[in-house]
C-alpha cells in the first residue's frame, strides 16, 4: 500500500536528459507534462519524489530519545504553520481519487503541501493524480489509516482537524514521551493504546510491531508497567465477572445452551462443577461462580496467553477472530490485549528460555494440551497512551485519542463518526 514518492521534477529531469537528441524538444514534452492535468502516472520510483518530508515506516522506537527530539523539532513546525494561518478545512463531500479532476482538488493539495505530505514543487491543479494519490498515502499512514489514497470520512475527518488543535496535541504527548522515553529497558514490550500497536524493542530498534485489539471506550485498557514472567500455550479462559455480567448471562437468557456451544464450564467457590441448568439466570446470581473455557479452536485466547502481574488483570493474548486486525478502528476488547501473528512475539518473548524454540513452542500448540512456561529472563511489558509523536524530520504521527486523554473533542473522530 505504501507508494514511493519523491520529487516530480527530478522525474522530468531525467527525462529531460535522456533526450539527447534535442534539448528543446525535451522541453517541450516537459511543459506538456506539467500542463497536463493527468500527469504523475509514471511508475513507484519516480512517485517517490513527491513528498517533501521523510520515510514514514520506521525502526526507531516511539519512546526514544530520539522521538523526544523529532517530536520537540514537530512541535516547532506546527507553531510555525499556526503561526502563518494554519490551514483551511477541505471540502469533505465528495470522494476524491486518483483520476478525478475536480476543483476541490485545489484545497486539497494546499493542504497536503502544508503539512509536507505534497511537494510545493508540485503546483496547484484540479487533478488528482498520482503525486496526490502517494500524498494522500502518505497522509493516511502518519494518521494510522489504511493508505488506499481515497478521501473517504475518516481520511476527511483527520484532515479537518485544526492546526492549532494538532499543535496542541502534539505539546500533550510531548510531556508523555519526556516522562517515559529511554526508561523502558533495553529489551521491552510496548502496546501504544491509541495507535493500537505493539512494539518489540531490542538495542534501541525496533525488531516486531504488531497490529493489535485494544479495550473499547467503555472497557479501556489500562496503563501497566510490569514484566512479561509466563507463557501459557494452549490456555484455559477465565471470564472476567465485568463479561459474565454484561455478555455471558444476557447470552444465558438468550440461549440456554450457550455455555455448553462454547465449551464454558461453570465452578462454584469451593470448585465443585455446576450444571448451568440448576443456574437461576434471570438473576445475576451466576456472576458467583467461575466461567472457565477450556483450551481449543473456540477459545477466546486460541493459542497462546501473555502473562503478567497487573492489578487490572489484563494480559495479552491471541484471538480466533483475527479478522479483527483488519478492521481501521481495532478498539473491540474488554482491557486485554489482542496481538496479530502473536507466535513470533512468543518466540521473541521465550528466546533465552531453554527448551522453547519455535519448533517445540509450534509442537505444544498442536497437541492441545494446557501447557505454562515460565519466562527465564522476564521481558518489561508496558502499555502506554501516546496518540501523537514523530519519527523523524517531517513525519509527524498522529492518532485518534480514544479515550479523550488529550483534552480536545475534534481528537475522537472514531467515536463521532
Amino acid at each position: 500500500m505504501i507508494t514511493s514518492r519523491r520529487f516530480f521534477l527530478s522525474g522530468a529531469s531525467l527525462l529531460a536528459a535522456a533526450m539527447v537528441a534535442g534539448r528543446a524538444n525535451a522541453q517541450d514534452v516537459i511543459g506538456d507534462i506539467l500542463k497536463s492535468s493527468a500527469r504523475g502516472n509514471w511508475d513507484d520510483q519516480f512517485d517517490a519524489r513527491a513528498s517533501e518530508g521523510g520515510k514514514v515506516a520506521s525502526t526507531l522506537p516511539i519512546f526514544s530519545p530520539q522521538t523526544v527530539a523529532f517530536t520537540e523539532q514537530a512541535v516547532a513546525q506546527y507553531q510555525n504553520i499556526v503561526g502563518q494561518g494554519g490551514w483551511q478545512p477541505v471540502p469533505d463531500t465528495k470522494k476524491l481519487q486518483l483520476g478525478v479532476d475536480d476543483p476541490d482538488v485545489v484545497p486539497l493539495r494546499k493542504r497536503l503541501m502544508i503539512a509536507g505530505d505534497l511537494s510545493q514543487n508540485a503546483g496547484i491543479s484540479t487533478a488528482f493524480d498520482s503525486y496526490v494519490d502517494s500524498a494522500v498515502k502518505r497522509f493516511q499512514l502518519r494518521h494510522g489509516l489504511p493508505a488506499d489514497g481515497s478521501m473517504g470520512k475518516y481520511t476527511y475527518a483527520a484532515m479537518n482537524v485544526s492546526a492549532q488543535i494538532r499543535l496542541g496535541q502534539l505539546q500533550t504527548n510531548l510531556q508523555r514521551l519526556k516522562e517515559k522515553a529511554g526508561t523502558l529497558g533495553n529489551r521491552y514490550v510496548l502496546v501504544d493504546i491509541p495507535a493500537a500497536q505493539i512494539e518489540a524493542v531490542e538495542n534501541d530498534r525496533v525488531v516486531l510491531r504488531h497490529t493489535a485489539i485494544v479495550g473499547k471506550i467503555d472497557r479501556q485498557t489500562p496503563i501497566v508497567n510490569s514484566k512479561i514472567n509466563e507463557i501459557i500455550v494452549n490456555p484455559y479462559w477465565n471470564a472476567p465477572v465485568s463479561i459474565v455480567r454484561k455478555d455471558i448471562i444476557p447470552l444465558m437468557r438468550k440461549d440456554p445452551n450457550y455455555l455448553k456451544n462454547s465449551h464454558i464450564r461453570l465452578f462454584a467457590p469451593d470448585g465443585s462443577e455446576v450444571d448451568p441448568m440448576n443456574v437461576d439466570w434471570s438473576t445475576d446470581d451466576a456472576a458467583k461462580y467461575r466461567f472457565r473455557q477450556d483450551p481449543g479452536s473456540e477459545n477466546a485466547m486460541a493459542s497462546v496467553k501473555i502473562n503478567f502481574p497487573s492489578p487490572d488483570g489484563v494480559y495479552m493474548h491471541d484471538t480466533p477472530q483475527q479478522s479483527l486486525f483488519g478492521k481501521m478502528m481495532r478498539f473491540d476488547s474488554s482491557g486485554c490485549v489482542r496481538v496479530q501473528n502473536v507466535r513470533d512475539l512468543v518466540t521473541w518473548i521465550l528466546r533465552d528460555t531453554p527448551g522453547w524454540d519455535r519448533q517445540h513452542f509450534e509442537a505444544a500448540i498442536k497437541t492441545g494440551q494446557n501447557t505454562p512456561i515460565q519466562v527465564t529472563n522476564p521481558v518489561p511489558v508496558h502499555f502506554l497512551y501516546l496518540s501523537a509523536w514523530s519519527t523523524g524530520p517531517g513525519v509527524v504521527q498522529f492518532r485518534d485519542d480514544i479515550y479523550a486523554l488529550d483534552g480536545a473533542s475534534e481528537l475522537q473522530i472514531t467515536s463521532s463518526l
